[in-house]
This record gives C-alpha cells, sequence and structure tokens, in this order.
C-alpha cells in the first residue's frame, strides 16, 4: 500500500513530499518533519483516502 506524505505551503496548496510504504513509518516522517518545519503534514492514501492529519 502507497501511502504520500504531503505538505501545506503558505498558500494553501498541498505539495507531495514523498512516498512511503509502511503507514507507521509514513505518521513518523510526517510528524518529525512537521515539528521541524513548522507545517501541516498528511498521509494520503493511493486512491486519495486521508488517513492522517499531523499538526505541528
Amino acid at each position: 500500500m502507497k501511502i504520500f506524505v504531503q505538505y501545506q505551503d503558505q498558500f494553501g496548496h498541498w505539495r507531495q513530499y514523498t512516498t512511503k510504504q509502511n503507514e507507521r513509518d509514513a505518521f513518523r516522517v510526517a510528524s518529525n518533519r512537521a515539528s521541524s518545519t513548522g507545517k501541516r503534514h498528511r498521509l494520503v492514501s493511493y486512491d486519495g483516502q486521508l488517513l492522517d492529519l499531523v499538526e505541528p
């Protein structure tokens, strides 16, 4: 199962950061990057379903 890690830029658009195969690893990457950059991140499945939203 592919999981896309995306972040929200200053204009409100969602930009793709990376693709992961493991949901736990994807959440760890998103939460670490959200805390370091101060931007919102989200996990989206291959079919476009929102899995999780990570706030800084």
